[in-house]
């Protein structure tokens, strides 16, 4: 475990440090200028200034970066930004550089992990897509734990297998959707579970999450069992609301019809 935290202060700060003695230097400050401007002593800015410094080849690379350091040196230098100014324009840029930029592929290769999610991400994000798939495939887990636990379940699985599945809360594909690899078989009376969840591996029992979905279900997770009016009038004796579709016919079709005549229905 390698927190983004770790690779901005190992990679980060000494290569924006140099940058920016370096370039405070130029606009003509003394050694002991740049210290008080940077809050570090005069022998570390002689360190960044004589490239005494580890420094990121990426980072040195990165506009970003460089776009930050002359607009830093230059306002500090002529007194039109202050420490705390530059601070938190800093502070701007490394939350540019986690969301995507150069800190995001630093971690993401020490993190090799991270590469399984495409796209841009903020992994500070209470609400990004990175930490719902986790929660989503963490919640998965647990029904999964709990079916094992739950002896009579095993009876309620069909010959074909079933599967537990749980949706992100913009589900629109099968990719979206976190399920078992292949399918809960009971097995000696016991539920076995043939790997850890993950996300478009379940084709039926995800489709018919998504189209109940696309008909106005609010549903996110979906388990398929075996079929009979005993379990049918046991669910319904519970509180729940059953709704028939006709399974040989397209399945989005049939469960837009079913859901048309019971829009309240939680069972299919």
């Amino acid at each position: 475990m390698k927190f983004v935290e770790e690779i901005a202060v190992e990679e980060f700060l000494p290569t924006f440090r140099s940058l920016l003695a370096e370039a405070l230097r130029a606009e003509g400050l003394t050694q002991n200028e740049v210290a008080t401007l940077l809050g570090i002593s005069q022998s570390a800015v002689s360190k960044y200034v004589h490239g005494e410094v580890d420094r990121n080849e990426r980072l040195l690379a990165d506009g970003e970066l460089q776009d930050l350091v002359e607009r830093l040196a230059d306002g500090l230098a002529d007194g039109e930004m202050t420490p705390v100014e530059a601070l938190i324009e800093a502070e701007v840029c490394i939350r540019k550089l986690e969301r995507g930029g150069a800190l995001a592929e630093l971690h993401a290769e020490a993190v090799p992990e991270l590469a399984e999610f495409d796209g841009e991400f903020a992994i500070h994000d209470p609400d990004s897509r990175l930490r719902e798939t986790g929660q989503v495939r963490a919640s998965v887990r647990r029904g999964l734990r709990i079916l094992r636990n739950t002896e009579p379940f095993a009876r309620q699985i069909p010959a074909v297998g079933s599967n537990l599945v749980e949706c992100l809360s913009d589900a629109e594909t099968i990719d979206d959707v976190a399920g078992v690899p292949g399918r809960l078989l009971a097995v000696r009376g016991q539920v076995t579970v043939p790997g850890e969840p993950e996300f478009g591996v379940s084709q039926h029992v995800a489709g018919v999450l998504l189209a109940a979905r696309e008909n106005g279900s609010d549903a996110r997770a979906a388990l398929n069992v075996t079929y009979s009016e005993a379990l049918r009038d046991a669910l319904a004796a519970q509180g729940r609301t059953p709704a028939e579709f006709d399974a040989e016919r397209d399945v989005d079709e049939a469960i837009a019809d079913a859901l048309a005549a019971k829009p309240d229905a939680d069972v299919l």
